[in-house]
């Protein structure tokens, strides 16, 4: 019997596999947020007479075992449940016949699916938040191994002035941040609570909402019912939409390393057990690591529009459409953690060339330089510009080595310490501790 299922009643074979599709797959990630939601749920609806002391005992009792039984890789959804919500009544009606039952009181399935989902959201980016810090501990601490270290600077892919591979790494250190901050605006729409607000419409029992937030570790709850299940498609495009940004400052990294490491460029080895060789060339190193984040990564960019076209003219109140936001989800989610893991591994491990600019096809990177000689020394800008401009024109140019860059996050100040500063704020700004306690004295014995 299915949680909807009336009596005589029996749903076609072949519509039953389409509407369940891929949802006890991916329902699996969600079983204990799943006993999180029935344990917080179970405990309200004790203090409003719903249940018996005796009832929450033994209801709270079964769902840390079966919170064992996940936690130990043996829980599975059984042949003919549809979902996880399904497998852990039917769990509880076994053990405990009419208590079990009792659970669903004031709940709907698709208040149930919500709360599930806003805990694993919320769990699953603070993994990619950690992920994305050590990341940034790697960009940080190779900028200020390779602070003195110059490398050409581009724009439109033609040399410009001179860079260092401490300005290159602190670049992408910073950038890291900007993505935390969205990775933050994400979470905050996952760390609110929707349990009670039943399909939608609430429930004419005296449903202690703010006891099951609080008990969830919950920033707030969604106060409007209606707007609680319409949260649903929105949360899991914050989420993709925080995951597309990193994955473009990962992909654009990635770019650059190709680059880089090429011939053309050497500025940068990979060590060989970082890249591949070929089956006809014997000399080649291929970036393979570099090119598959850059492939990945692109088309991570693309999810936010996956959850667009399924939201799309979707009317208020819950609409089975929004099921298949879990196969878009959830896959993201490792495919990040994969990425920026392996982007830390390869940045560790990448060898940096020194002396780069001593090379003379480099001497026009310092025209700027000898522009700027030239205004310290009373020469008015313009004529300065035209005059250094001049020189190269009629070869008589010198390039000055001599970089005097001294303001904030400039060559010779790269404001290391400050960046490091800001990141631990963004990083605070989460209260992550407040979850981990809240989760944690739910689930004492």
């Amino acid at each position: 019997m299915k949680l909807w299922q009336k009596e005589n009643t029996v749903t076609s074979e072949k519509i039953e596999k389409f509407t369940v599709g891929r949802d006890r797959e991916m329902d699996l990630h969600l079983a204990e947020y799943d006993v999180l939601g029935n344990l917080a749920h179970a405990t309200m609806l004790e203090t409003i007479g719903l249940l018996t002391p005796e009832d929450l005992d033994a209801l709270k009792t079964e769902l840390k075992v079966i919170h064992s039984q996940i936690s130990n890789g043996d829980f599975v959804i059984e042949d003919g449940v549809e979902d996880v919500h399904s497998q852990v009544e039917l769990l509880l009606t076994r053990k405990l016949g009419d208590t079990g039952k009792k659970i669903h009181s004031g709940r709907s399935r698709n208040d149930q699916v919500l709360v599930d989902m806003k805990l694993y959201t919320r769990a699953r980016l603070f993994e990619v938040v950690e992920a994305t810090e050590k990341l940034f501990e790697v960009l940080a601490s190779r900028s200020e191994e390779h602070k003195n270290d110059l490398l050409p600077g581009y724009t439109h892919l033609q040399i410009a002035m001179p860079s260092s591979f401490g300005l290159w790494f602190g670049a992408y250190a910073e950038a890291l941040i900007d993505d935390i901050i969205q990775l933050n605006a994400a979470y905050r729409l996952a760390n609110r609570n929707p349990l009670g607000s039943g399909a939608g419409y609430g429930s004419s029992f005296p449903l202690n909402r703010q006891l099951t937030t609080d008990l969830l570790g919950f920033e707030g709850m969604h106060h409007n019912v209606v707007y609680a299940q319409m949260s649903r498609g929105r949360t899991e495009q914050a989420a993709l939409t925080a995951i597309s940004s990193l994955a473009a400052t990962v992909s654009r990294l990635a770019m650059d390393v190709c680059l880089y490491n090429s011939q053309n460029f050497s500025f940068i080895v990979l060590p060989d057990d970082l890249t591949t060789g070929s089956s006809i060339m014997p000399h080649k190193k291929n970036p393979d690591v570099a090119e598959l984040l850059r492939a990945k990564t692109n088309r991570m960019k693309a999810l936010p529009m996956e959850v667009t076209m399924v939201l799309s003219n979707l009317p208020s109140g819950y609409h089975r459409d929004m099921q298949l936001l879990k196969e878009i989800l959830m896959p993201a989610f490792d495919e990040i953690l994969d990425c920026l893991d392996i982007a830390a591994f390869m940045l560790e491990n990448m060898q940096v060339k020194q002396n780069l600019l001593d090379d003379v096809k480099y001497d026009l990177l310092f025209s700027v330089e000898r522009v700027n000689e030239l205004v310290i020394n009373g020469v008015p800008f313009r004529d300065a510009y035209r005059q250094v401009g001049a020189a190269i024109g009629d070869g008589t140019y010198t390039a000055p080595r001599d970089l005097k860059h001294t303001h904030e996050g400039s060559i010779g100040n790269l404001q290391t310490a400050e960046i490091r500063e800001r990141m631990q704020q963004e990083l605070a700004a989460f209260g992550y501790d407040k979850v981990t306690a809240a989760l944690e004295n739910l689930l004492k014995y």
